[in-house]
């Protein structure tokens, strides 16, 4: 899926094929939720920043490779600084996710997630493009369903894995914002070598805090790797880009309110861990939050 560019936040580009929005949606509301359960399963046998770097390092490659068969070329020294610039935001706020759920649950780490698209509104107001009242009906219904979903947690026994997701919130509020404003490569190029960056920097971070080798992997670590990759980054990571050229940031970072859902569901189905009434009050407070934002244009 191509990955178009924006000069600044000016108004949604007009969708004229409202189903590649709703199926570019779905892939971030069903892989996302999947990938906090493969980062816990991963971290089995890879350190978190050596995990974040090969998985963002391949698909990165991936991305580059297969824009330079297509015959793109590579980027420019502006469009490599900006990607920097960006993967260090954006790849960055994923690794912080993958440093924190050493401490903190998988489940947990996606509720605590949740709050993004909050911080896109407050962050898109400081630069000249305050939320629709509409929009501030959908943002409040789904974080009080995200507040409701935490009672079952608590990150004030795990300070420092709460002290980084809540940077890894703001890490990714500010590169969604920042990216139509700067210079990014066209197309998958942009995402490629966003990814690249970011990646180099983590395993370059790993060599300095010499985080211990991996000696043999677990098979299922493996395939959560790859599943971090392919799926997680490079179909989900493209999604994510394309979807914040076309529709209002809010509605892009609508995920968040349902990555929690599918995070704890599939921790019931794979984990055995119990789902409350009181988590089926939060999950339908939430889907009703995403209802609210994804009414009226896209």
């Amino acid at each position: 899926m191509p990955v178009s560019e924006t000069p600044a936040l000016a108004a949604p580009i007009a969708v004229r094929e409202p189903g590649k929005v709703w199926l570019a949606l779905a892939s971030l509301y069903l892989i996302w939720g999947s990938t906090y359960l493969a980062i816990r399963v991963a971290l089995e046998s890879f350190p978190p920043l050596e995990l974040a770097g090969i998985r963002f390092l391949l698909a990165g490659i991936a991305l580059l490779l297969w824009e330079r068969l297509r015959g793109t070329p590579l980027p420019g020294a502006r469009g490599w600084g900006a990607s920097a610039v960006i993967g260090l935001l954006l790849v960055g706020a994923n690794t912080l996710v993958t440093v924190a759920e050493q401490w903190v649950s998988s489940g947990l780490s996606a509720v605590a997630i949740g709050s993004v698209p909050l911080w896109v509104g407050i962050l898109s107001g400081l630069f000249g493009r305050w939320p629709a009242r509409r929009d501030w009906l959908g943002l409040s219904v789904g974080f009080c369903g995200v507040l409701l979903l935490n009672l079952g947690g608590d990150l004030r026994g795990q300070p420092l894995g709460a002290g980084l997701l809540v940077l890894s919130t703001l890490s990714w509020s500010l590169g969604s914002l920042l990216k139509p404003r700067l210079p990014m490569p066209a197309g998958l190029s942009g995402t490629g070598a966003m990814m690249l960056c970011g990646g180099v920097a983590d395993l370059l971070l790993s060599a300095l805090t010499h985080e211990p080798q991996v000696l043999a992997a677990s098979g299922r670590a493996l395939f959560a790797l790859a599943w971090l990759t392919v799926l997680g980054s490079i179909v989900a990571y493209s999604a994510f880009a394309w979807l914040l050229s076309q529709v209002r940031p809010t509605l892009a970072t609508s995920y968040a309110y349902v990555n929690p859902v599918v995070a704890m569901a599939l921790g019931a189905l794979l984990l055995g861990e119990p789902i409350t009434g009181l988590s089926l009050a939060a999950m339908a407070l939430i889907l009703l939050g995403v209802g609210l934002l994804t009414q009226g244009k896209t």
